[in-house]
């Protein structure tokens, strides 16, 4: 069994000397693992770096083994990345969130919006708004999407302000005012890219992906919201004050 496909790191972890066990998120086969020998030497230490693009031949005698890699660096953003804070978080919560889909399926779309967001991860503004978008979408992916088209109570497409947390529906400043303590802000720009996001709005879209995944993909896994995704939103929320 063999083929290439193009991926993003996700992660590594040391096997044996000098091996590693490379987990990419490949474009067309989604999340998968191989060995790669010789892995913690000083050609690859710095290709095998979360965020970095790569391009990976994976070998195997079947197709449920493990396999082994053969990879080439296609950007090498990782060092130029993973210098400030807010990227650093960045990136290990996005390979949690992953880590979250099952292995060897295929999610182009993720893939695709992975890229985008780690080609702008230097930039804090720009980079805040993607990942609140990606975890919205990301819900949609594992069968969980929101539904921010009309008002759950009224129909009304317009002046939608908030989302119930009991049914993941939109809900109009009309019809929630009365519940307003019980329901979930809903800032605009989530429901469209043209619209600019304050450090308000960023807190307000983060807690309100944050519930939605809590409740459908982590605690249903006995895992806890990983801290880099607080503490990629502070240092977010700091460089945009």
């Amino acid at each position: 069994m063999q083929w290439t496909d193009e991926g993003i790191v996700l992660g590594v972890r040391r096997l044996g000397e000098s091996g590693v066990i490379l987990e990419l998120m490949t474009q067309e086969r989604g999340r998968h693992l191989g060995l790669v020998r010789g892995g913690t030497g000083v050609r690859l230490r710095g290709v095998l770096q979360p965020g970095n693009s790569l391009r990976a031949t994976w070998r195997a005698r079947l197709d449920d083994h493990l396999g082994h890699y053969l990879v080439e660096g296609i950007n090498l953003r990782a060092a130029g990345i993973l210098t400030a804070a807010h990227a650093v978080h960045g990136v290990t919560h996005l390979a949690a969130l992953c880590r979250l889909l099952a292995e060897r399926e295929p999610h182009a779309g993720i893939h695709a919006t992975l890229e985008q967001i780690l080609d702008a991860l230097d930039d804090p503004s720009v980079v805040g708004p993607m990942v609140a978008r990606f975890e919205l979408a990301f819900l949609a992916e594992l069968g969980f999407g929101l539904d921010l088209s009309s008002c759950a109570a009224t129909g009304a497409k317009d002046d939608l302000v908030y989302v119930s947390p009991r049914s993941g529906r939109a809900v109009s400043g009309a019809a929630g005012e009365a519940y307003r303590e019980k329901l979930l802000r809903l800032p605009s720009f989530l429901r469209a890219d043209t619209e600019p996001a304050s450090a308000a709005d960023l807190a307000d879209a983060f807690a309100l992906t944050g519930f939605f995944l809590d409740r459908h993909a982590f605690a249903p896994r006995g895992l806890a919201v990983p801290d880099a995704r607080a503490r990629f939103l502070a240092a977010v929320l700091v460089r945009n004050a």
